[in-house]
């Protein structure tokens, strides 16, 4: 791969949109341009449908890793580049079979686009002129129009011509932040990260809330929650994460005689919680990692009962996955061997040994109404709320150091 001039990156599913492509391609060319800073002689160029990254030196293999997670990108192209003359495309095609080194008896296959009307081959002709003069250097090399195994793809444009075989797949979707805001319940398990991560994929820019009960639960799993938001801020350049106390509103669930209905209250808790501090952030949206009938608490009674804690819309990604697949994509993105880390989060803690798995809203509703003090310990919960921005690469800064804004991401990537 280092053998690339250049990187094409192609656009994905949301170049269907319409009058929203414009507003699409300007976000996904502002989140490449932020990755690229790190590497100064990189030279950026966009056309319809396309980002051209001329590299200049720069690490081919690094860029790729960084750019094919990008939302909305859909695939990763390296190239070389010649003059958009026939001896200097031939020429550079055999230089670029000398690099590749494709292995004795492979189907080839030359795909040859002449994208410059003023060029004086068309191209089906040049097919044939590179194609003969390839396999008289490699004899070994098999034509092979229908199924090749190496296809060597040729755009022809004015000044350059572009020559590549590979296409490497990005995550595709829509660009990050471009269908709203939400907020994701974020635990320290396998499930919530890649509800996370599905979101962000689909356009959505996230904010992580995760619910503590110290001295219950260690530092160790605070910091796994960290851990896990930083891998998501690789696929977004800045997660802000709000870290909510949640000691003394799940204890008040405790010795009240309903232990069957404490997981329901504490995930009601959670949702009341997390609403005030979407409205209070501008989101639309709760995100959660819910799995139908994974859990006791997302049996569909459950989830039912337990969503009518909060007037905003609940997005459930997961919800019709198996967890096998779930746990196939957190490996993908990441966040599995995070997850399965052995630090217990409050979700775990106080869990009666028969959970319900049919709660009755009117007798929750009675319990939430009748619990002493019970909307003061949830202001007081938000009141305590710890926010901090995490980034890929460096510590945890407080919310109020910087914007999340433009200018935050300037500083930071």
């Amino acid at each position: 791969m280092e053998y690339a001039d250049m990187l094409l990156l192609r656009f994905g599913e949301f170049t269907l949109k319409g009058k929203n492509r414009t507003r699409f391609e300007k976000t996904v060319l502002r989140h490449v341009k932020e990755l690229i800073k790190p590497y100064p002689n990189v030279v950026l160029s966009k056309e319809f449908g396309r980002i051209y990254v001329e590299l200049n030196g720069e690490s081919a293999i690094e860029l790729v890793q960084a750019l094919k997670n990008v939302f909305g990108i859909a695939s990763v192209s390296p190239v070389k580049v010649s003059k958009s003359e026939l001896e200097d495309i031939v020429a550079v095609s055999r230089q670029f079979l000398e690099i590749i080194a494709p292995a004795q008896g492979t189907r080839f296959k030359v795909n040859a686009r002449r994208v410059w009307k003023e060029f004086p081959y068309g191209s089906i002709e040049m097919n044939k002129l590179i194609a003969t003069p390839l396999l008289q250097g490699y004899p070994g090399l098999t034509v092979d129009v229908k199924s090749p195994e190496l296809e060597l793809r040729v755009e022809i444009r004015q000044g350059h011509t572009y020559i590549f075989c590979e296409n490497i797949a990005g995550v595709g979707g829509f660009p990050l932040g471009t269908n709203g805001k939400a907020m994701l319940l974020l635990s320290g398990g396998i499930d919530s990260p890649v509800a996370g991560w599905s979101s962000m994929r689909r356009g959505l820019e996230v904010e992580c809330v995760h619910f503590y009960s110290y001295p219950y639960t260690s530092e160790l799993a605070r910091q796994k929650v960290v851990d896990l938001a930083r891998v998501l801020s690789r696929y977004a350049g800045v997660i802000k994460l709000h870290l909510v106390p949640f000691t003394e509103v799940q204890t008040s669930f405790t010795g009240i005689g309903q232990d069957n209905l404490i997981i329901t209250l504490m995930r009601r808790a959670m949702l009341r919680i997390t609403t005030q501090l979407a409205e209070r952030e501008g989101a639309l949206a709760i995100v959660t990692g819910d799995s139908l009938g994974q859990v006791a608490s997302q049996t569909l009674p459950s989830m039912n009962v337990i969503g009518r804690a909060t007037t905003l819309p609940l997005l459930r990604p997961l919800v019709m996955m198996d967890k096998s697949d779930i746990v196939d994509l957190s490996k993908n993105i990441g966040t599995y061997d995070l997850s399965i880390l052995p630090y217990e989060d409050c979700c775990t803690l106080f869990v009666p040994k028969s959970p319900t798995t049919n709660p009755n809203l009117r007798i929750v509703d009675k319990i939430e109404a009748t619990l002493p003090g019970y909307s003061e310990l949830l202001e007081a919960a938000i009141e305590a709320t710890e926010t901090v921005l995490i980034t890929p690469y460096g510590d945890e800064k407080p919310s109020d150091v910087v914007s999340v804004e433009a200018g935050l991401q300037e500083e930071w990537f």
